[in-house]
């Protein structure tokens, strides 16, 4: 007697009761439906965790150091506060050192970022051909990165003292009077910009080299087709092709400018270093921040520093938002 699987496959109809499909198409979507939630839901099961971290050590000194800044504190007597409101905001509009300090994180930065992209973008060109120790090159330009604030600013200092620093004596060398790189407002800050270059230079054109690796070969061999020179390729293939990459490297260097501090510390040498030199010329807003908190012991005035130095980098990224959409809309 043949089986139904038999009769099945001779063309026969099978004894015994239909078999019932609806249940398990159903099954096969529900599974096909718990498949893409645990696919859809794995990225924020990661993230998560992240989030709850940065809003513990992000969001909380936010909200604490707004609240200080609405009081009068004292660094030795943290626990007693006395509310003031916005005082601390108005004394910090009028104080004359507040805009000195502005003035010379936005110039410090201007003199250190503007070159230092520059430096990097052409770093990466050269070494995305290919050459001889092209791996010894790309690990020699990270280490001035890994080398510390205070070893490099401590070596730039000497290289930039008066008397008998490196740089003074190749000016000598060719008939130029040395130069007070320390107590001058604009020898100080370019000796400083030199420090946050020398630091930073390598990092960025490794960021650079990486996208650059990512371009297709196909868009050099059709510019090459076309007739472009090297140049033309570099201005109209490479440099387009890691746009995001150049947006996200000025991020970083315009925060970084923002809360420069080791630097202008070290390279004052001594009590000159908090106060950015005898007569303030080059005191960033990181180091302003430091004197009001760690030496006039004004946490209130301090903590009202920290947040103009966030309110600034705010109104930095939107200004950058609303150029980039307009351009948008022209193009």
């Amino acid at each position: 007697m043949a089986t139904s699987t038999t009769k099945a496959l001779a063309g026969g109809e099978p004894s015994g009761p239909p078999p019932k499909t609806d249940g398990g198409g159903a099954a096969r979507q529900r599974g096909a439906l718990l498949h893409r939630l645990d696919v859809r839901g794995a990225p924020y099961a990661f993230v998560a965790p992240f989030f709850v971290v940065f809003a513990a050590f992000s969001f909380y000194p936010l909200v604490y150091t707004s609240w200080i800044s609405l009081h009068r504190v004292e660094l030795a007597t943290l626990d007693v506060m006395e509310w003031v409101a916005f005082d601390n905001y108005v004394d910090l509009w009028n104080d004359s050192r507040f805009w000195n300090a502005l003035a010379n994180t936005l110039t410090i930065g201007v003199i250190s970022t503007v070159p230092q992209l520059l430096m990097a973008l052409g770093l990466a060109h050269l070494l995305n051909y290919r050459m001889r120790a092209s791996l010894f090159f790309r690990v020699a330009s990270l280490v001035p990165y890994a080398t510390s604030v205070a070893a490099a600013a401590l070596v730039f200092t000497m290289i930039f003292e008066r008397d008998f620093g490196m740089i003074n004596w190749a000016l000598g060398a060719v008939g130029v009077d040395p130069v007070n790189w320390e107590a001058d407002k604009w020898p100080a800050q370019v000796a400083i910009s030199t420090i946050v270059i020398w630091r930073w230079t390598g990092y960025n054109a490794l960021l650079y080299l990486a996208a650059m690796q990512a371009i297709p070969a196909e868009r050099y061999e059709a510019a090459a087709i076309d007739g472009a020179s090297r140049w033309k390729q570099f201005t109209h293939v490479t440099v387009p092709g890691i746009r995001s990459t150049i947006v996200f490297t000025i991020v970083l260097s315009t925060i970084g400018a923002t809360q420069l501090f080791g630097e202008p510390l070290i390279f004052g040498q001594g009590p000159n270093g908090v106060t950015g030199g005898a007569d303030n010329q080059y005191q960033t807003l990181g180091l302003l921040l430091y004197e009001e908190g760690w030496k006039n012991y004004q946490m209130g005035r301090s903590a009202t520093v920290a947040w103009a130095m966030f309110l600034l980098l705010v109104l930095v990224f939107v200004a950058q938002r609303l150029i980039k959409r307009l351009r948008s809309r022209t193009s």
